[in-house]
């Protein structure tokens, strides 16, 4: 049986989809892509349901892959939690279809909310997740040339969320090696996205090619981060292909092992049945 690719994380519910969401998904299943994680953080954090509502929408149609979210509250947005926005995430969690926590994180790159502000938020959501037994789906940027979010990330996640085994996926990885060596040893699956393709991006592939194939996922960030072929165009998910082609050729193997490995590290990190994404 030929394994379908999994697209780990996408944001279905941005409003750059409304004119033409069905037919995305559509042609997203015509590339073999079996299924895609719609990551539920919307606009702000009142929106967090909205790929929830997607799933909703279309899971059971014919010639759509099968559809999953997660909820959270994304970085730059953690001045809004509260007891409501907290209760909100923790009822999310609870569907059936939201198999994620995320993408939550630190985020020092951008102007957003402050550093404390950014790690208190995070920690609540990973107290959340753990009642829960949600896996957490992590979104980590420096600034320019530094590790410093890096380093208090994993600080955070080695003191509240190692011991409870969950895991997660590091989403769309841009860190070195001992970073990749210290998510793995915490027990996470790293992504990568289609800015693996890009020229400049030799340093990135040098980490996926060391890399063991039971670790790693891929994703599109859709509707960002087109791969190289598409750069400057809206992303979606039928383009997860390029990023695994472009892994496929950093281990030396075909893109159909590449399928078949993403699908079986995907299934067996979120507890999911043999036949998603085949």
């Amino acid at each position: 049986m030929t394994s379908l690719l999994i697209d780990s994380h996408a944001h279905l519910d941005s409003p750059r989809y409304d004119t033409d969401r069905e037919a995305m998904l559509r042609r997203a299943y015509e590339a073999r892509v079996g299924a895609v994680l719609a990551i539920g953080i919307g606009e702000n954090a009142s929106g967090m349901d909205g790929a929830l509502a997607v799933c909703r929408e279309f899971n059971g149609r014919e010639g759509i892959p099968r559809l999953y979210a997660s909820a959270g509250v994304y970085p730059h947005n953690t001045e809004e939690i509260n007891d409501k926005v907290l209760g909100k995430l923790d009822r999310l969690l609870a569907e059936p279809e939201v198999i994620a926590c995320g993408e939550i994180g630190l985020d020092y790159y951008h102007e957003g909310a402050p550093r404390a502000v950014q790690a208190g938020g995070l920690v609540l959501q990973l107290e959340i997740a753990a009642v829960r037994r949600r896996p957490v789906l992590i979104h980590c940027r420096p600034t320019d040339n530094t590790t410093d979010a890096w380093d208090h990330l994993l600080g955070i996640l080695e003191k509240h969320w190692r011991a409870t085994g969950l895991g997660g996926v590091m989403h769309c990885f841009g860190g070195g090696w001992e970073e990749a060596q210290r998510a793995l040893d915490l027990g996470f699956l790293i992504s990568f996205a289609g800015n693996l393709t890009y020229p400049k991006a030799q340093p990135l592939r040098d980490v996926v090619a060391r890399l063991p194939l039971e670790s790693v996922l891929v994703e599109t960030d859709a509707p960002w981060l087109a791969p190289a072929a598409n750069r400057g165009k809206r992303n979606e998910p039928a383009w997860v292909v390029q990023t695994a082609r472009t892994l496929a050729e950093l281990h030396g193997i075909s893109e159909e092992e590449v399928a078949a490995a993403t699908t079986k590290n995907f299934n067996r990190l979120f507890a999911l049945g043999s036949d998603v994404g085949n």
